[in-house]
């Protein structure tokens, strides 16, 4: 969809699948233990599978934009969309008393839960490193670019492969879609910059941006 997206608006454009999402078997505790549901990306509703069904009813607090179009494309409903980061999110709600259960991949960020906030965690997917492609890595080594990042495993996987690869980072401008994805990415690139808003659109508007600079 990015990609299609990208090349009707004019933008010259090349995917690579830096991992693999995979299910996990699971079960969802109780749905009566809690108050909601803390997610941290729209895998958990893409690869949850029919457990899900179990937790319908509970409210989502979703980390972003694209996490609560997941949510509500599963019939949930969704009470927050944070901006950020699952901590910032948490911190928003600080002083309230919510048990969550948290729905989340194999490899997760570590919360600190304010005061009155209790998270019980179940792992729903994982992640199967993929290498990069030859043909995108062949551009990067010789021409650098523009890569778009739209979470923190595509950042870190990206870091891995070109220091694998030994593609000068200094030749790559990264387009996060958001701040906790751009910290990921880290520093030794060309420049590194942040979607306005966590959504596709504008992290594209960023990148023609980017490209036309």
């Amino acid at each position: 969809m990015t990609l299609e997206t990208a090349k009707a608006s004019g933008l010259e454009a090349m995917g690579c699948s830096l991992f693999e999402v995979r299910p996990v078997e699971w079960s969802a505790p109780p749905r009566d233990d809690f108050d909601a549901l803390l997610v941290g990306s729209s895998n958990v509703f893409r690869h949850g599978g029919f457990e899900l069904e179990k937790l319908e009813g509970l409210p989502v607090y979703a980390v972003g934009e694209a996490t609560a179009e997941g949510a509500r494309e599963k019939g949930f409903m969704v009470t927050l969309t944070g901006k950020g980061g699952l901590q910032n999110l948490l911190d928003d709600v600080a002083g309230r008393d919510l048990a969550f259960l948290r729905l989340a991949g194999e490899k997760m960020v570590s919360l600190t839960p304010p005061d009155g906030i209790s998270i019980e965690t179940c792992v729903v997917y994982r992640t199967t490193p993929l290498e990069m492609s030859p043909s995108v890595s062949k551009l990067l080594r010789e021409e650098g670019g523009v890569v778009l990042l739209h979470s923190g495993e595509a950042a870190r996987r990206l870091h891995e492969e070109c220091e694998r690869l030994g593609i000068d980072r200094k030749t790559i401008t990264i387009a996060a879609l958001g701040p906790r994805i751009a910290d990921i990415a880290g520093k030794g690139w060309e420049s590194v910059h942040t979607a306005g808003q966590p959504v596709d659109a504008e992290l594209l508007a960023l990148a023609k941006a980017l490209c036309q600079g």
